[in-house]
């Protein structure tokens, strides 16, 4: 009997890893989705006539539900009393729900429709939430966007949803064993989906005679339903693992609003709470607008319509140098001879270098700002590996901090320096990229794994769904603030890529200071309290 206990799914690390690769492969279509629409920005401008408040308004609204509906606290109590496996379906289901809806908002069979009347005429004024200054809509919003900002509330339920589903998940497969790599290498590969965006979305927006920004949304609709088959098989995957531990998916102890308390009564959580909704406001918000940034203080010339560089097929050949690149990154953090493990990591280098050298060559913001998770698929294992046997967790937020106030006053004072150096400016853009990109990656293997330090397990899920919410309100507040704030400092510019970016990014450098203190206030309350943040994940 017991070497029947010992030997389940979860003992076979080929088997856990595979877990997580349907986890990780479905928030890799939930990432692309997110950021459909960030790489362009500018065709939203002059094909839906979205300027930056609408379209700040629009991003903005995959978050409200979660942060004033409260759906996130309601996600978190459906996965403590539902189990893993019916949750993410679930959310699944919901992202693409919400998706079908964004879709139909952006396609021109939305144009001149009643619907879109309807949408122009009302909506207009939201009670209460308008008196708030917290209203979804504005008079004189595109109806387009209103619709959209409608499918795009309820993805927003089902992403967040999915997130917190995958993190408990993780937990589920990997507590005591590689927890914090399993965590960083699912967000590594899930990240992936934002250069996959950067490359693929203005491909399919352009691509013919004739610009069409849905079929960008149809390309990210598509992989959503990817996304749910991936759950609809780790579903059957957890269910048998269940039955082998003898494990239940219900909770014989239901919930209470009461077991909340704990969470709420502890420092370090609500320190971790602040500190994720700072840096991930900081970084988020950014990717939606960093494309039109890089368009706004970089100078590009146009590619000949008959060059190898303006051509479709250098759209996949660039795509899959960057899967090279990826793949042998992350095997580098896997390989056990030395001389093989080198000569992967050269490879990967070189790859990269190919890869920059084709974005500058096809002049494109989009593909320059692709290289952003590259490193961190990279390096994210290493440092989950750190955590699982080293410790040191609440150090590497302290570091992330730092790198990532330094990025952004790299993007405010230093790349605008270099307008008109088009190689200069081009090699300070993709240093700092991936200098941010590593700074991210910073994140997920400390932050997440720590979680399960702070709160008993049962309550775990309702622990993530609490820190989700708060860093949703970020997540809410930011990009519309950022639309906004260009606007204001920007009156009367028509042409979106003769933006300055200047106060925006001052303003997420300034959140990264704010990081940078919790940090250091989480490192002294760890210390104090001994809540074993700075200690390995792997006890010996």
């Amino acid at each position: 009997m017991t070497n029947q206990v010992q030997h389940t799914l979860r003992d076979s690390a080929a088997i856990r890893w595979a877990a997580l690769l349907l986890l990780a492969l479905a928030m890799f279509c939930a990432y692309i989705f997110v950021d459909i629409l960030s790489p362009i920005k500018d065709l939203m401008l002059t094909e839906r006539n979205w300027d930056s408040t609408a379209f700040g308004t629009m991003q903005g609204s995959e978050t409200f539900l979660n942060v004033f509906v409260f759906f996130l606290i309601f996600a978190g109590i459906i996965l403590d009393k539902m189990g893993v496996r019916f949750t993410a379906v679930l959310s699944g289901s919901v992202m693409l729900i919400g998706a079908l809806i964004k879709y139909y908002a952006i396609s021109e069979s939305f144009m001149g429709s009643g619907l879109e009347a309807w949408f122009t005429n009302n909506l207009n004024h939201i009670p209460v939430f308008e008196q708030l200054g917290v209203s979804p809509f504005y008079e004189g919003m595109p109806a387009s966007a209103k619709v959209a900002a409608c499918g795009f509330m309820i993805f927003g339920c089902g992403t967040e949803m999915a997130g917190i589903t995958v993190s408990r998940g993780i937990v589920k497969w990997f507590k005591g064993r590689e927890m914090a790599l399993a965590m960083g290498s699912e967000m590594a590969l899930a990240r992936l989906g934002v250069a996959t965006c950067m490359i693929f979305s203005p491909f399919f927006a352009k691509f013919g005679d004739k610009v069409n920004v849905s079929r960008s949304v149809a390309f990210g609709v598509v992989l959503l339903c990817i996304a749910l088959i991936m759950f609809v098989v780790y579903f059957f995957m957890d269910r048998k693992l269940d039955e082998q531990t003898g494990e239940a998916e219900e909770k014989d102890d239901p919930f209470k609003i009461s077991d909340l308390g704990q969470i709420l009564t502890s420092t370090g959580f609500w320190l971790v709470s602040m500190l994720c909704v700072l840096y991930y406001s900081a970084i988020f918000p950014f990717q939606k607008y960093a494309v039109n940034m890089l368009q706004c203080n970089l100078t590009f010339t146009e590619v000949p319509s008959n060059s190898f560089w303006a051509s479709s097929s250098v759209t996949f050949v660039q795509y899959v140098i960057m899967l090279i690149v990826a793949i042998t990154a992350f095997m580098f953090n896997f390989m056990k001879n030395k001389s093989i493990k080198y000569l992967v990591l050269c490879l990967s280098v070189i790859s990269l270098v190919i890869y920059c050298y084709m974005g500058y060559m096809r002049q494109s913001a989009e593909s320059i700002f692709a290289v952003f998770p590259l490193l961190a698929v990279g390096i994210t294992p290493i440092l989950g590996s750190y955590v699982d046997h080293k410790g040191k967790a609440a150090s590497m937020l302290v570091l992330g901090s730092v790198l990532l106030i330094a990025c952004h006053l790299t993007f405010a004072f230093i790349l605008p320096e270099f307008k008109g150096n088009q190689v200069g400016g081009v090699i300070i853009a993709y240093l700092t990229i991936l200098v941010l990109g590593a700074s991210f990656s910073l994140v997920p293997a400390s932050l997440w794994p720590s979680v399960p330090k702070l709160v008993d397990a049962k309550i775990i899920g309702s622990a993530y769904a609490l820190i989700f919410w708060i860093q949703n309100i970020g997540l809410w507040l930011f990009p519309l603030l950022i639309g906004k704030v260009l606007d204001k400092t920007n009156p009367g510019v028509k042409d979106a890529t003769q933006l300055d970016y200047t106060a925006p990014l001052v303003m997420l450098a300034g959140l990264g200071v704010a990081a940078l203190i919790i940090g250091l206030i989480l490192k002294a309350v760890d210390k104090k309290k001994g809540l074993g943040l700075e200690k390995p994940n792997i006890q010996a």
